[in-house]
């Protein structure tokens, strides 16, 4: 068997008591299938079916007895006939024995491989262990399964059991469950075998492990706490997105005799003069450039060698923080586990008190990290104690990566107090909204969580799959519906629907649901969205308020302009407003005309330029009524009466409050946060003054 490649047999009970999840296990069968034909080519599976009607295996030939178990297949390397088979279990009618089965599987395997590759054998058994096992010639069962799980050891084999007991399963014998329960535990506990129960067809699509994906460290070396005080440790990543595969090119030139061919397709690039096109530069003649503005920097790869961050290879405690202070949404990429040095015993030890005291003190550890020597960054992150209940599996740390500051978004958000009393929910709606929330719990009270994380598959990937199978049997194959497996994770829960049917209805009575009329468009998005001159452009050029009629802002300018001058302000910034090549021209226009009304009423000798003011004043509310941004002029205008009431310019305030300048309400605005009265009101103060 090749290099890190495994072989694994899957033992299978397609028993009478099965027949109702037998449609599941053929499509994660399958599944495990596909996804080997894609990551994996080079495995090696076989099948081994029990509960059958027929006996065919070697080990009755040979020494009698396994009765009711057939070798579906041997073991080979995947292929197509082998996902067909699967896709196609029979359906039997006679009951089993899962222990007598797991023997032929390991014959098998020892038949085939001997003793050597070890940790690269695995059994898959997948039961519902509801009927006996045959009692042993000598001694009890449980010596058996110690003997048989003793021997998976010698030869280095794994094994996953995967018990499906649907709720239909329940009324079974409790006496023959708790033994064949006990029987699995002792395979638990002696040899390197994973159990687990699943009780839905959703939860069996996670239950087996489908991809085998060999752990490695990504690095080894000191924890440093001190100068003097080092942990020898090694990191491995713990979660891992898991992506799409990559689909290369296929070239269908290849003769069909040829059977060595790849049928890869290879890129290669020519690089031409620009002074003479006919010659290609060889690669010694090549040199790289980066932009600066308009021009092209040549540097060379020994200049952009010697310029290189080139950090030593190390992991080294910063400090500790209280575990409050490091909130989960700061975590940026994949988790990694941090284990002391297998076989090192004072590291296991340290490793193991650090973990527990900082445990009990709520602490966390902020390390400073480079994986590899020479690496291009340095990484920044937390170190959070993972104490383990088990004695065999040793305490631990996770690791996760912490932004630096350029990497932190602060989005600002208003808050939903500052809504006028009319937007506030009630308390009745309060509670409506509270119940429904409840509701979408998956861990409801005393059960548990529906979809599980470890035993729920990406959709998403699935289907994927099972497509990427049907094209390879037919290219013109179309888009299957979405399997009735799948639907459960990405549908809400029906019955859970059913269940909470008041609370949903009592939380539609609540609240009403109507469009809003008067929410439009910025220009800027409608422009990118509708053909220049449309009827539709029109309509939110002209009026965008049913109580305050504006006229609509044509900007005729076909200048670009960059500035706000003195001689025509508003038609420059009508300019600027107008300019497409950029959206920061109309933040850019706003605010240069801000300056320019401060500057007008500032320099202003006994109100010589109020009129100019006041005219990009009003040219500035319409800019900010068009372009949705109804708050940088109400900030504006209240900070602008405030200045007038320090420098002594009340005489400026009446003047703009005889020609009814005031805030943008809502009704002009759908963004404004102001309403029509408190606009209203705003005229008054500003006569009476602040």
């Amino acid at each position: 068997m090749a290099r890190n490649k495994e072989a694994l047999v899957l033992v299978l009970d397609v028993g009478p008591t099965m027949h109702a999840i037998l449609p599941q296990i053929e499509k994660v069968c399958s599944m495990l299938i596909e996804k080997k034909l894609i990551y994996s080519k080079s495995d090696e599976v076989g099948v081994v079916l029990f509960g059958t009607e027929a006996t065919e295996n070697e080990l009755t030939k040979e020494v009698g007895g396994y009765e009711h178990i057939t070798v579906l297949r041997h073991i080979k390397v995947v292929d197509g006939d082998l996902l067909q088979a699967l896709q196609n279990l029979p359906r039997e009618s006679v009951d089993g024995d899962f222990l007598d089965a797991i023997v032929v599987g390991m014959d098998m395997l020892i038949k085939k491989f001997g003793p050597t590759n070890k940790g690269k054998k695995r059994l898959c058994l997948i039961t519902n262990a509801l009927h006996p096992i045959k009692d042993p010639y000598e001694g009890t069962k449980e010596d058996q399964v110690s003997t048989i799980a003793s021997q998976m050891m010698a030869q280095g084999m794994k094994m996953d059991c995967v018990i499906a007991r649907l709720t239909q399963n329940m009324e079974a014998n409790k006496r023959i469950m708790e033994e064949n329960d006990l029987l699995l535990r002792v395979f638990s506990n002696k040899s390197s075998t994973k159990t687990v129960y699943v009780e839905n067809p959703t939860k069996l699509l996670g239950a087996l492990r489908t991809r085998n994906i060999s752990p490695v460290t990504i690095y080894r070396g000191d924890l440093e706490l001190s100068p003097k005080l080092n942990i020898k440790v090694w990191v491995y990543k713990k979660t891992s997105e898991e992506k799409f595969p990559t689909l290369k090119r296929y070239s269908n030139k290849a003769p069909p005799t040829d059977k060595f061919a790849t049928h890869e397709v290879k890129v290669d690039y020519e690089y031409k003069s620009i002074e003479d096109p006919t010659r290609v530069v060889p690669p010694e003649q090549r040199i790289k450039g980066y932009r600066y503005g308009p021009q092209v920097v040549p540097i060379s790869s020994a200049e952009l060698e010697a310029v290189k961050f080139k950090p030593d290879k190390s992991v080294k405690l910063l400090g500790f923080a209280n575990a409050s202070n490091i909130m989960r949404h700061y975590y940026m990429k994949d988790v990694n586990i941090f284990i002391a040095e297998p076989g090192n015993a004072k590291a296991i030890l340290a490793v193991s008190a650090l973990a527990r005291a900082m445990k009990e003190m709520m602490k966390v550890a902020i390390v400073r990290c480079v994986w590899r020597q020479g690496q291009g960054n340095v990484v920044v992150g937390v170190l959070t104690p993972n104490v383990s209940d088990n004695e065999n599996i040793p305490d631990s740390f996770c690791f996760n990566v912490l932004p630096f500051a350029e990497d932190v978004r602060e989005f600002q958000f208003p808050s939903f107090s500052n809504l006028p009393s009319s937007m506030q929910p009630n308390q009745q709606q309060q509670e409506a909204a509270d119940r429904l929330v409840r509701m979408l719990d998956l861990a409801l009270l005393g059960k548990e969580e529906i979809l599980q994380p470890d035993f729920t598959p990406n959709p998403i990937l699935e289907r994927f799959y099972r497509y990427l199978e049907l094209k390879s049997k037919d290219k013109d194959a179309a888009v299957p519906p979405l399997d009735e497996t799948l639907k459960k994770i990405t549908e809400p829960d029906p019955e859970i629907l059913f269940q909470n049917k008041s609370v949903i209805e009592d939380f539609r009575r609540c609240f009403e649901l109507k469009e809003n009329p008067k929410l439009k468009k910025s220009t800027r998005r409608l422009l990118k969205e509708k053909p220049s001159g449309s009827d539709d452009e029109r309509e939110v050029l002209g009026n965008g308020s049913d109580a305050q009629p504006m006229d609509a802002i044509e900007y005729p300018s076909k200048i670009k302009t960059e500035k706000i001058g003195d001689a025509n302000p508003v038609q420059d910034f009508e300019a600027m407003m107008s300019r497409r090549d950029s959206p920061e021209w109309v933040s850019k226009a706003i605010q240069y005309m801000k300056d320019k009304v401060f500057e007008l009423v500032e320099n202003s000798c006994e109100g010589d330029s109020y009129q100019k003011a006041l005219e990009c004043l009003t040219a500035l509310r319409k800019g900010c009524i068009l372009e949705q941004e109804p708050k940088q002029f109400n900030d504006f205008i209240l900070h602008l009466y405030k200045f007038c009431q320090q420098k002594d310019l009340k005489s400026f305030c009446e003047y703009l409050a005889s020609h009814g300048i005031t805030l943008i309400s809502k009704t002009e605005a759908a963004d404004s946060e102001v309403t029509e009265d408190e606009a209203k009101t705003f005229i008054v103060k500003s006569e009476q003054g602040f």
